[in-house]
């Protein structure tokens, strides 16, 4: 079983920055694909960002393409979103997932992931 601690939220004015850190543990991280999602006040869970197992990989949505880096350093177990330009869209709890498959069996939709951390809550204000 994975464990998921996701940091580096908070409240920050519209056009800032943020980097959200999500470290894991309990089960080989470096096997596997990790994503990003968030939850909007009132919304489903969406996707945000993938990131293959060997950091080569990437994959963002359309609303935050351009705005966003996913990157992983498999030494930490750590998987980390680089956020800028911020919109008051963006807020949301952001949550790191693993894939549920090793290596390259996965696929950049919330179908390919579970075992979701408790989130880091990021308010955008305008």
């Amino acid at each position: 079983q994975v464990q998921l601690v996701e940091s580096g939220g908070g409240l920050v004015q519209a056009g800032g920055s943020l980097r959200l850190s999500c470290v894991a543990s309990g089960r080989t991280f470096s096997g596997y694909a990790m994503g990003w999602f968030r939850q909007p006040p009132g919304k489903d869970r969406e996707f945000v960002a993938a990131i293959g197992w060997s950091g080569v990989s990437t994959y963002y949505a359309d609303s935050v393409k351009g705005r966003c880096t996913i990157s992983r350093d498999n030494a930490k177990n750590t998987v980390y979103l680089q956020m800028t330009s911020l919109k008051p869209e963006d807020t949301a709890v952001y949550h790191c997932a693993p894939a549920m498959l090793s290596g390259n069996r996965w696929a950049p939709n919330e179908g390919h992931f579970n075992s979701w951390g408790q989130g880091t809550q990021v308010t955008v204000s305008s």
